[in-house]
């Protein structure tokens, strides 16, 4: 019988390399007994949502690069901030069209 051990992150990075024999132990492994794991109703499986939107900050955004010109005084307030200027100008747009801000819908 197994023992569930609780360790930190940094306890898990310093673990040995697994062997390629527990590597196939790991792999041919396959449980059978479900006993201890109540059975779902598909009423209740409906009420499962995927994972990107019960938690949609673990969602990384793929990012362009763009090549665009700014006001300077809008560029030398982003800048005040100090480093990270640019996360502040794609958190302001980010802002802006999820707040419907009529300049994102401009089409001309």
């Amino acid at each position: 019988m197994s023992t569930t051990v609780t360790m930190t992150l940094d306890e898990i990075k310093n673990l040995p390399p697994l062997t390629e024999k527990r590597r196939k132990e790991m792999d041919s492994f396959k449980n059978e007994d479900f006993s201890d794991i109540p059975k779902m109703t598909k009423e209740e499986l409906k009420e499962f949502k995927p994972w990107y939107e019960v938690h949609p900050e673990w969602v990384k955004i793929k990012k362009g690069d763009v090549h665009t010109k700014i006001d300077m005084d809008l560029l030398d307030a982003l800048k005040q901030g100090g480093k990270g200027y640019q996360k502040r100008l794609n958190q302001a747009l980010r802002w802006a069209y999820e707040n419907n801000c009529p300049f994102m819908q401009l089409n001309n």
